[in-house]
């Protein structure tokens, strides 16, 4: 009986351990044929990430197209082909797990005309990986990622030069590259910039360490993931809780829960303990956090970017889209604001006095366009004052009036609480993302 249990409590075991490991989330970027599908196929391979028939597959039609190697690359091609068949895929999500971590791979299309997917994709990264074709260097594209990478304020950039194998492993190549990366990079705001030299096609540093490159040496790229510290990167200072659902289980047969009154929501910043006085907002009224719920019981203490049910020692009107915060350290509650705005329609353009609403956290308004006072040119960095609109993929900084408060902080002291999304109101499409510069 033992043995034919062990095999269940061994799994059962396993889960809870991928469940508790770290997650990191990276979007890959780069220039059409640098390599990206061969990249993400290798790292997908060699994790052990795919199923016997996908490989299989892979293997066969990599025979049947008389390639000598198994192309890795095939494993991505079927979105690829659906994005060619003109099915809307914003961005193409991949999933693996090594034992020290858990990955999520957005993978975003590398045209300027998917400039969109590429803000879609990086806006909850971590990390971002930019490919550059070693026989090529530098790209108008790689510059243009570069940009929206730092402008979408992701902690960490990788730079993968790509194709060494091409250029016969040459030392002076991937340091030609470096040097004028970095020169690009140091008008950017780059927090933390590495380099690492591979060959996708061959597995040269992504998962080993490459023997055909003994003059680098850095960590491959799969241990550089693993052992990248992304704990300090969120926000533990400024709690913020948006309020997304009251819970209050009014039908349920236990007694207990008949006067239970929860709020839920996922922590955008800070750590919620029971105990901690807190403040409610937009009321101002102040109480004290009595029990944090999570998923599987009660939890000591809720931080970014836990899912949690707060219950509170005072009964307040609390409802979806107030903010629970510090009474001390508040957001700014602002009905002006200033942002940075990647535009996502093709159907209108995003000119002054446009109406549309916006949804900031879990709280919804309707906002009007003040003024747009720049178009910015994201391959040259040039400011276009003289824009009188914004169109399809386009990237400018405007002014909005919302029609009730929104509890804000700038972007670039919290990613969560910071950003925004435009909706338009006849159709309830998304048609624009904003990144929040200034408030009042």
């Amino acid at each position: 009986m033992a043995s034919t249990n062990e095999p269940a409590e061994s799994a059962s075991a396993k889960t809870e351990q991928v469940k508790s490991m770290d997650l990191l989330r990276f979007a890959t970027a780069g220039s059409v044929d640098d390599g990206k599908s061969t990249l993400i196929g290798r790292l997908l391979f060699d994790s052990k990430s795919i199923f016997e028939d996908q490989l299989e597959s892979v293997e066969k039609t990599s025979v049947d197209r008389g390639e000598e190697y198994t192309n890795l690359a095939l494993l991505t091609d079927g979105l690829r082909a659906e994005r060619e068949q003109g099915i809307t895929i914003d961005v193409a999500y991949r999933y693996f797990a090594t034992p020290r971590r858990k990955f999520i791979i957005a993978d975003t299309p590398g045209h300027i005309q998917y400039t969109r997917n590429m803000v879609t994709g990086a806006s909850t990264a971590d990390l971002a990986i930019i490919l550059v074709d070693a026989r090529k260097g530098i790209l108008e594209q790689s510059r243009r990622h570069a940009f929206l990478t730092t402008l979408l304020q992701v902690p960490h950039l990788v730079v993968a030069i790509n194709k060494m194998d091409l250029v016969d492993y040459d030392q002076g190549v991937y340091e030609r590259i470096v040097d004028e990366f970095t020169a690009f990079a140091s008008k950017l705001e780059v927090t933390d910039l590495t380099f690492i030299p591979i060959s996708a096609l061959h597995g040269d540093n992504v998962v080993e360490r490459s023997v055909n490159m003994p003059w680098y040496d850095g960590s491959s790229l799969l241990h550089h993931l693993e052992h990248v510290h992304i704990a300090s990167d969120r926000n533990l200072i400024d709690v913020r809780f948006p309020v997304q659902y009251v819970i209050r289980p009014h039908a349920s047969t236990d007694p207990e829960l008949h006067d239970y009154r929860g709020y839920a929501g996922q922590v955008a910043g800070g750590v919620l303990k029971p105990g901690d006085e807190v403040v409610h907002l937009p009321s101002g009224l102040t109480t004290t956090i009595t029990h944090i719920d999570g998923p599987n019981g009660p939890v000591g203490e809720a931080y970014s970017p836990m899912s949690v049910t707060l219950r509170l020692a005072d009964d307040i009107d609390i409802s979806r889209g107030d903010m629970i915060a510090r009474p001390h350290n508040r957001p700014e509650a602002a009905q002006d604001l200033d942002a940075m705005v990647c535009w996502m329609t093709p159907d209108r353009v995003l000119t002054p006095r446009s109406k549309l609403v916006i949804k900031h956290t879990t709280r919804t308004a309707k906002a009007l366009v003040k003024d747009l006072h720049y178009r910015l040119d994201v391959n040259t960095l040039h400011r276009d004052d003289q824009a009188e609109g914004l169109g399809l993929n386009e990237i400018g900084r405007i002014s909005l009036r919302v029609t009730q408060p929104l509890f804000v902080d700038d972007y670039n002291r919290n990613r969560l609480t910071g950003g925004f999304i435009l909706i338009d109101e006849a159709t309830n499409n998304t048609v624009g993302a904003g990144m929040i510069t200034g408030a009042r």
